[in-house]
C-alpha cells in the first residue's frame, strides 16, 4: 500500500508543482531522487561510479526544464523513467565506445602491403572492358573518379547534357551485364 500512496503522492506533488507550488516541487524531487539514483545505477552500471551523480544532476535539471511535458492524470513513474533513461544514454554517448590500443602490439598480424588493385577495382575494370571505350571512359571519369559531367564532356567533345545521357546509358548497360553475370 505504501508504493501506491507514493505513486499518488508523486503525481499530486508534480501536478501542484506545475501549478506553481515551489515547495511541492522540492518535495517531489526529494522523494523521486532515490528512485532516479537506482535507475541510473542499474542502467549505467558500466559507467564509472563518479559519473552517476553527474547523470543524476542532469536528470534533475531535465525534470525541472521539461516537467510541463508530463500530462496530469498520467502516471509519473514512466515519464520519470524515460527522462532518466535518455540521460543515461546521453552519458554513454559522451563517453564513447572507442578503445585505444597501441598498434605496435598488432604489427606482425597486420597486412604488410596492400595488393596492387583491390578486388572491386579489378571487377570494375573487367565490367568496363565489356562496353565501348567512350562509355567506359565516361564511367571511369564521372562515376569512379568524381569528375564533373561538364569537364568530361568538354574533353570528349560532348555537351554536359549529352554526357549525362551517355553516362546513364553506360550505367544501364553495366547494370544489365551484372544481372546476366549473376544468372
Amino acid at each position: 500500500m505504501a508504493r501506491l500512496e507514493e505513486k499518488t503522492d508523486w503525481e499530486s506533488l508534480l501536478a501542484r508543482a506545475n501549478a506553481g507550488d515551489v515547495a511541492a516541487f522540492a518535495r517531489f524531487l526529494m522523494r523521486a531522487t532515490p528512485t532516479i539514483r537506482a535507475i541510473i545505477r542499474a542502467r549505467g552500471a558500466s559507467l564509472p561510479p563518479d559519473q552517476h551523480e553527474d547523470v543524476l544532476q542532469e536528470v534533475l535539471l531535465a525534470i525541472h526544464l521539461k516537467r510541463h511535458t508530463w500530462r496530469e492524470g498520467s502516471p509519473v513513474r514512466p515519464w520519470l523513467y524515460a527522462v532518466t533513461r535518455y540521460k543515461v544514454v546521453d552519458a554513454f554517448r559522451r563517453r564513447g565506445a572507442a578503445v585505444h590500443l597501441p598498434i605496435e602490439a598488432f604489427s606482425d598480424i597486420l597486412e604488410q602491403a596492400a595488393s596492387e588493385m583491390p578486388l572491386a577495382g579489378r571487377d570494375a575494370d573487367a565490367m568496363l572492358a565489356q562496353i565501348d571505350s567512350r562509355s567506359a571512359a565516361l564511367v571511369r571519369a564521372v562515376a569512379l573518379e568524381g569528375e564533373s559531367a561538364e569537364v568530361v564532356g568538354n574533353r570528349l567533345g560532348l555537351t554536359a547534357g549529352a554526357t549525362r545521357v551517355a553516362l546513364h546509358r553506360a550505367m544501364k548497360r553495366l547494370s544489365s551485364l551484372a544481372e546476366r553475370m549473376k544468372k
